[in-house]
């Protein structure tokens, strides 16, 4: 990476949306036959929490935003010459997010992308994206956005609320913003984008409708106990894989990692990333039990609860990794943290 101009992750914000919903929310009234109920992918969380029915993806954008304008002003943020964006779910499919939240931050951005690949790890491909554009045109500042608004839509639905599945799930905002120069400088990102297991997460429908069209059965994500083996399986192997081959790319071995930060699934996954990666609980932070499943927010939502905590610390090797859906994607970044800047 010599010669490479220095790009910052320079500072990271969250927003969790209205007060911590129970487990009892789901598990009152189980549904009859879930063959899911016992898998330990559904393990559920203590707490998560959920939009109201009239907050939007853009609403908690900016209130996650809000905190990056006190900290840096308002003119610097609305600066920003990129503008990365990844929501599920979207509230208007055919468009994204992504020029609405422009237009309620007040940015004008010469680079606005919304993503809509890479889920559960978009954080770590935007900030690639954005490490991309930085280095190779004018731009300087860049803001990354993920919003997760599908635990209070999708999974409160009054059939579907009664699954397994739908315990895990919580809403929430994280955001990034990337600087060129800046005080923690990215050190590396490794991507990859696995066709063989695209498609292989699905929305499905009792009446086998699509979810475009009029119907009365009630969306839901279809697994299967199949179907959760194989991403058990693959979710175990991809994130050490990924955070192995950044490690190797920077000389560095797992155990120089200071703090990972993952995606947050479930238990059993951050349970044997750790242990696969060699590295104690403490050097591994959490937050399923209090957010549930943040999806694409829980790596940034997670980095911010964490430089809070007073987890990270200036000098700290920070590495970021996760993957995405039944694992068509995964990815890791390093980053050499100096404190918000």
């Amino acid at each position: 990476m010599t010669g490479t101009p220095v790009v910052s992750l320079t500072d990271v914000a969250s927003y969790l949306p209205g007060e911590p919903v129970g487990v009892g929310f789901f598990t009152g009234d189980p549904q009859a036959g879930d063959e899911l109920r016992d898998s330990v992918m559904f393990k559920a969380p203590r707490w998560r929490h959920h939009v109201a029915a009239d907050e939007t993806n853009v609403d908690l954008a900016e209130r996650a935003v809000r905190k990056l304008i006190e900290r840096h002003g308002a003119d610097e943020i609305r600066s920003a010459d990129v503008l990365l964006v990844h929501t599920q779910l979207p509230d208007l499919p055919i468009v994204g997010a992504g020029t609405e939240i422009a237009r309620r931050l007040g940015l004008r951005p010469e680079w606005l992308v919304d993503v809509a690949n890479a889920g559960c790890a978009s954080f770590v491909y935007m900030l690639k994206l954005a490490r991309q554009i930085l280095t190779t045109t004018d731009a300087t500042r860049a803001l990354i956005c993920n919003v997760q608004t599908a635990a209070g839509q999708l999974f409160t639905q009054s059939e579907v609320r009664r699954l397994a599945q739908s315990a895990i799930p919580g809403d929430g905002c994280g955001v990034g913003y990337v600087t060129a120069g800046g005080p923690s400088p990215v050190l590396d990102v490794t991507t990859r984008h696995i066709g063989a297991y695209a498609g292989d997460m699905r929305l499905v429908a009792e009446d086998g409708r699509r979810y475009w069209e009029t119907r009365t059965s009630q969306l839901r994500i279809g697994f299967t106990e199949q179907s959760v083996a194989a991403v058990l399986a693959r979710g175990n192997r991809l994130v050490p894989e990924a955070v192995d081959e950044l490690c190797r790319r920077l000389a560095l071995t797992t155990r120089d990692i200071d703090v990972l930060i993952t995606n947050q699934p479930n238990r059993t996954f951050l349970r044997t990333w750790r242990e696969a990666l060699g590295l104690p609980p403490e050097r591994h932070p959490d937050t399923f039990d209090e957010c549930g499943n943040a999806f694409g927010a829980a790596i940034p939502l997670t980095l911010d609860h964490a430089v809070r905590s007073g987890k990270v610390h200036a000098g700290d090797l920070v590495v970021l990794g996760g993957f995405a859906h039944a694992g068509d994607f995964a990815g890791a970044a390093a980053v050499r943290w100096q404190g918000r800047g």
